[in-house]
């Protein structure tokens, strides 16, 4: 492969949901769930290249029929319950490179289960990276509307406890330090920090790319696959490439 800046986008997609059995493909908005994802993706001008992975047939199909590449079949070690999703990462970006030659120099990763993503966040957090040499990667982001540290508790010998001993330091809400939690919708990391590290990801150096808490959805039970509609049909979120394929 010749050139710079390549971009490659993953798809991860396993076949064998328990929560939720055939979430992937399950109808959302009139498509399969994956298909939000792979539409985004192709209307991203910075994605070089889009892969799917997965062990399932029927989701390859599915994939396919919208446009994704699917250039291997997840291996069965790779998919199981208990597989992290950093092995899958490695896996992607080994299977194509072995295929292509090396030459990615970032690698975007989508998760079907978050699809309230916009272009301009995978072009704003790309950019965001770019910009900080010592990053190994950014990840999206949202403030929840509540603040951990004020107020989750635990119970302990029958009587209410902080979870953070930090809370007792804070006499007002207002004074506790924002936090953030990881929303899924989109992770970036340099190629070569993904090529380098086997274990996990948390392992590297990561900025925080700030997304609106409302768009922080994750689908993974009936329950949310119904809010997330009315969020859509209500136009409080925006799905650009329904218009393209209704």
């Amino acid at each position: 492969m010749s050139g710079q800046n390549q971009f490659l986008a993953v798809i991860p997609a396993r076949g064998g949901s328990k929560g939720l059995p055939g979430k992937n493909i399950r109808p959302f908005l009139g498509l399969p769930l994956i298909a939000h994802s792979i539409l985004f993706a192709k209307m991203c001008p910075q994605i070089d290249k889009l892969v799917v992975s997965t062990d399932s047939e029927e989701i390859a199909g599915v994939a396919r029929d919208f446009g994704a590449d699917v250039p291997f079949i997840r291996p069965l070690e790779l998919a199981e319950d208990s597989t992290p999703m950093w092995p899958v990462i490695r896996h992607a970006l080994e299977a194509v490179e072995n295929e292509e030659g090396p030459g990615y120099e970032f690698v975007l990763l989508l998760d079907p289960t978050s699809p309230a993503r916009e272009i301009q966040d995978v072009d704003e957090a790309l950019g965001m990276l770019k910009g900080e040499p010592r990053a190994d990667g950014i990840v999206s982001v949202s403030q929840p509307d509540f603040n951990p540290i004020w107020h989750c508790v635990v119970r302990q010998d029958g009587f209410m406890r902080d979870l953070m001993k930090e809370a007792a330091d804070f006499d007002r809400r207002q004074d506790v330090p924002n936090v953030y939690r990881m929303n899924g919708a989109l992770y970036i990391w340099r190629t070569p920090f993904v090529r380098r590290e086997a274990d996990s990801w948390r392992q590297g150096r990561h900025l925080m790319y700030e997304m609106a808490d409302l768009r922080s959805m994750s689908i993974d039970d009936q329950q949310q696959f119904q809010i997330a509609e009315l969020l859509v049909r209500n136009r409080m979120i925006e799905f650009p490439w329904l218009d393209k394929v209704g």
